[in-house]
């Protein structure tokens, strides 16, 4: 069963990113920062890849006249949205659906955190032109994934710290291990060099790093 459908994995969700994610709480706060500073008091946030609603909570404390649009696949990962949310929920609208089916807006701002990743490359470009065809003109878009050095010698010194990272923060050195292997095998990352690349061959501007963490890497870029 895929992870995101799996109501025992949804459930243990929210505890997880915080413990993998370098600076988790600090990303989602930075994000809305540099959204913040394009989008007006009461713009239209696109959020692409939202099931669990963390960072759209952090978003709809941030600015309260934000009407935010929630999109991902996974029917149990909306409904903990929903959970996370709670009151929240009347200014945030949630759409089980690819970026295909998403609201066609146009929004003053979009963003896909935490989520690339498991796109393969060609869905990964595709979705890229399809954000920024929903944006308006000089809106800006936030991105972050794994993304890390990919020849092979560099590529092992940084899934090794990976997982020393993750068993700082309390986790099993086998497991540790494990989700190394598991990322190394199953998720689709490039070097930064290369997501910057992709971002400017869909029609992004000004791509700008704005966060870095380990294997992880966020880009802030903006609709011409």
């Amino acid at each position: 069963m895929p992870p995101f459908s799996d109501p025992q994995a949804v459930a243990r969700y929210a505890e997880k990113p915080p413990r993998i994610v370098p600076g988790f709480a600090d990303l989602h706060r930075m994000s809305a920062l540099l959204l913040a500073e394009r989008t007006p008091a009461t713009g239209r946030v696109l959020v692409v890849g939202a099931g669990g609603g963390m960072e759209l909570k952090t978003f709809a404390e941030f600015q309260p006249g934000w009407h935010l649009e929630g999109v991902d696949p996974s029917a149990e990962m909306l409904r903990l949205a929903e959970a996370t949310l709670g009151p929240l929920m009347d200014r945030v609208r949630l759409h089980e659906s690819y970026i295909d089916t998403a609201p066609e807006g146009p929004f003053d701002a979009a963003t896909c955190l935490l989520t690339f990743h498991f796109l393969p490359l060609e869905e990964r470009r595709h979705t890229l032109q399809q954000i920024l065809r929903r944006l308006k003109p000089g809106a800006p878009f936030v991105v972050a994934h794994h993304s890390f050095p990919q020849e092979e010698n560099e590529r092992a010194v940084w899934l090794a710290r990976y997982a020393a990272f993750t068993v700082a923060n309390g986790a099993d050195q086998a497991q540790a291990e494990a989700g190394s292997a598991v990322m190394a095998a199953r998720l689709t990352v490039l070097a930064p060099l290369q997501d910057e690349a992709l971002l400017q061959e869909a029609g992004f501007a000004d791509v700008r790093l704005f966060y870095a963490g380990f294997t992880f890497r966020g880009w802030v870029a903006y609709k011409p």
